[in-house]
């Protein structure tokens, strides 16, 4: 590998389907969901399905994603009770600021507010990442040069986001984005929050690493009409894959932030189709959307959670994952994460 690998030590997740990382996993790898009739209504009268997190109180907006936030970053965190926050940045993904309804006015007040809700206070290289699905990416990019270049021990990456929200339904569904009774091209909106600790790969085993990531930007994004070659995604896979050192038929399978829309999968086949020159017998796919529902910014890191757990209880399809996201804008990253057994 030519680049600098990552390794994911712990996860915290809360979700529609688990308020930690084991009952959400558990939940996706059997494929179970709790989609449900929202309080919002389509144009046709129906009631949109969505994936609710069902917390003690029913908390909504700004608040709901603080708390969210928190009860990942303290689950991530249990395992380490000796860090010190201090000494460990915090970069926390969001929702891009063009989305309709974004319900946070002020990011920095936001994470003012968090550190308030967990009663810590993190490193001073920490920092909003508003970029959605990409966010991971960008995030995991950020810690890499934290842990290469200013030496610290340890990155926390975390994130929270909802869909749920009256604008930001109204303006997918008038986009034919959202899953609807009019509509059935859409995806089924949710909310979340989840959080990974990553520090520098020491050669130990039994451990998820992350040992490439690439970007791209996509013309032809989902609001484009121009025709879709795949060309953002399959610059993101390539960089990623020359950063881990690898060829796209050195590996196994793969997870992706598709939710529903035919766009995304039609994007995914076309990468395919122009990076892998070794035959095949299998390369599936996972999208663990099909249990949360589409949760913006903190799909990414559910994706590398969901990955962790499959290592672990070795029931993934392989040691050699690729994994990829996209945002609405054409935003594109891509990561090829590595599950180092004991062999």
């Amino acid at each position: 590998m030519s680049g600098f690998p990552l390794t994911i030590t712990s996860v915290g997740m809360v979700t529609g389907v688990g308020l930690n990382a084991p009952a959400t996993c558990a939940a996706i790898r059997c494929a179970i969901d709790n989609f449900q009739d929202t309080r919002f209504m389509d144009n046709g009268g129906e009631w949109i399905m969505g994936c609710e997190v069902p917390l003690e109180q029913p908390w909504r907006g700004k608040t709901k994603l603080l708390k969210m936030a928190a009860m990942a970053i303290r689950e991530c965190l249990q395992s380490y009770p000796q860090l010190n926050p201090k000494v460990t940045p915090m970069l926390l993904c969001l929702s891009e600021h063009e989305r309709k309804g974004r319900v946070i006015d002020d990011d920095n007040q936001f994470f003012l507010d968090l550190q308030e809700e967990l009663q810590l206070q993190f490193h001073e290289k920490s920092r909003i990442i508003a970029h959605g699905h990409a966010a991971v990416g960008v995030a995991m990019k950020h810690a890499r040069r934290l842990i290469q270049e200013f030496g610290c021990s340890q990155v926390l990456i975390a994130a929270t986001d909802s869909l749920l929200v009256g604008a930001t339904l109204a303006h997918f569904e008038e986009h034919e984005r959202l899953l609807t009774s009019n509509h059935s091209n859409g995806f089924i909106p949710g909310e979340a929050g989840a959080a990974l600790l990553v520090e520098s790969y020491s050669g130990r085993k039994n451990q998820l690493v992350c040992t490439g990531l690439g970007f791209g930007v996509e013309k032809a994004h989902v609001y484009s009409e121009e025709p879709l070659r795949a060309d953002g995604l399959t610059a993101a896979i390539k960089e990623a894959l020359d950063d881990a050192g690898c060829e796209m038929g050195d590996l196994d399978f793969r997870i992706t932030d598709i939710s529903g829309e035919h766009y995304a999968f039609k994007e995914a086949s076309l990468v395919l189709l122009r990076l892998l020159r070794k035959r095949k017998e299998t390369f599936d796919i996972w999208h663990p959307a099909d249990c949360v529902g589409e949760v913006g910014s903190v799909l990414g890191l559910i994706m590398i959670g969901v990955l962790k757990a499959a290592c672990e209880k070795a029931y993934s399809k392989g040691n050699h994952i690729l994994a990829h996201l996209g945002d609405d804008d054409g935003k594109r990253s891509s990561m090829i994460l590595s599950w180092q057994g004991s062999d």
